[in-house]
């Protein structure tokens, strides 16, 4: 199923708006620069009901990123906190996954960002383990990638931003081409990133 056609609900910039109809333009800066900020946050099924794990802190986090890179956040940190409980209620949802997003809209063109609005959009959809119930039960394998992760002053490693998983795409791409279910990156040291 594409992600793109679900029912449910999305809170795009502040209002609850129907899956389908959460849509951005192509010329989105973001979506040419790399620039967005974004969380992966669990929800889960309790006996006093839904709990979504460490809603703070990821919240402190999505704030964080987006001051490391001068990302000016339309709404404040309780809006989005609220935005998150919001979007799992309306969507009826128990265990579930969460994606904030904060992005640059398509108000311009070219690397500087000034000028361009800062949009936030926040999804939660049911998924599973990450690699799913059998890896769960039965394990993965791993291949050690020729890529490395990042040094800390190329990408501020801090910030959970886009343009820093182009590294880890092209590490689990390799990885599963050559027949295993994922990537370990080491740092440029050597050591388990």
């Amino acid at each position: 199923m594409s992600m793109a056609d679900r029912d449910g609900f999305i809170w795009y910039d502040g209002k609850l708006v129907p899956w389908r109809d959460a849509t951005t333009h192509v010329l989105t800066h973001s979506l040419h620069y790399g620039l967005a900020v974004f969380e992966g946050v669990r929800a889960y099924k309790t006996v006093n009901g839904t709990a979504i794990f460490k809603l703070q802190e990821h919240t402190d986090r999505l704030f964080n990123s987006a001051h490391i890179y001068r990302m000016p956040m339309p709404f404040d940190k309780a809006t989005i906190v609220e935005a998150q409980k919001e979007v799992v209620r309306a969507n009826k949802l128990e265990s579930c996954y969460l994606r904030p997003i904060a992005f640059y809209g398509s108000e311009k063109m070219g690397v500087s960002p000034k000028g361009a609005k800062t949009h936030v959009a926040i999804a939660a959809w049911p998924w599973g383990a990450y690699l799913g119930e059998e890896g769960m039960e039965k394990g993965i394998r791993v291949k050690t990638s020729s890529y490395a992760r990042h040094h800390v002053n190329v990408t501020m490693a801090r910030a959970k931003f886009a343009a820093t998983y182009a590294n880890s795409i092209l590490a689990n791409m390799e990885a599963t081409q050559d027949g295993y279910d994922e990537a370990l990156l080491l740092d440029v040291d050597g050591f388990v990133a």
